[in-house]
């Protein structure tokens, strides 16, 4: 399958957005697809390097469907080459999961203090729980405490999303071990089931590229994306 401006199609994608776009896209949309792992949101330069270099390996001119946000500065300053780039116009994948980045202001305005969680963040060792080890471990429990104190005291809200009452029951044990942890700062736990919208219009877009709207950037051949294309 090629998009409308008879590019083939390639994906790459964070591996958070795996079983939804397997799910959902469309057999032999994409001439090929990469998933990079959780864990490079953690580092958002390391982010970037592996997004560009999955771009320069690609041979032929294709249009480059990425599933992330700006996540962290991680998908600034990346060239397209002779490619198109087609990204979800948000600052991080929380909006994506959520079907929208006006469910995002919906949940952003009734509780600020949120911090979000997903199986993608607990299989790879981020969140709070973990993060407190990694502390210990390098600076002693009296240090860890404190840093992890100054970092998450004023959060509300620990919410977990996840796409299917399924991925909710098999991950619950591990999210509410964090959010056990968490309750030293007042935290209340929540979960919250995503929405398959925002990945889903990603698809339909990819293939009508002449539909692509504010909630998406599209970066021509030749070009460099900026922080300030993903600003509202």
């Amino acid at each position: 399958m090629t998009s409308s401006n008879g590019l083939p199609i390639v994906v790459i994608a964070c591996k958070v957005f795996q079983s939804q776009l397997e799910r959902l896209m469309p057999e032999n949309m994409a001439q090929d697809i990469t998933f990079l792992d959780y864990g490079l949101h953690r580092v958002p330069d390391q982010l970037t390097v592996a997004v560009q270099e999955t771009i320069d390996s690609i041979e032929k001119p294709s249009l480059i469907m990425l599933a992330y946000g700006l996540c962290g500065n991680g998908l600034r300053g990346i060239k397209s080459g002779q490619h198109t780039l087609i990204i979800p116009r948000t600052d991080d994948c929380i909006a994506i999961l959520l079907g929208s980045r006006k469910k995002y202001i919906q949940e952003f305005e009734a509780t600020p203090g949120t911090y979000y969680l997903t199986k993608g963040w607990l299989e790879s060792g981020s969140n709070p729980l973990q993060e407190y080890n990694e502390y210990k471990e390098k600076y002693g429990e009296k240090d860890a405490a404190w840093i992890m104190d100054q970092q998450y005291k004023h959060y509300e809200r620990l919410a977990f999303v996840a796409h299917t009452r399924n991925d909710i029951e098999k991950y619950r044990p591990q999210a509410q071990e964090v959010a056990k942890y968490c309750e030293q700062w007042g935290f209340r736990y929540e979960e919250i089931l995503g929405s398959d919208s925002y990945i889903q219009r990603l698809i339909e877009v990819a293939t009508k590229l002449d539909q692509a709207d504010k909630e998406f950037v599209v970066i021509p051949p030749n070009r460099e994306t900026t922080q300030a294309m993903f600003m509202r």
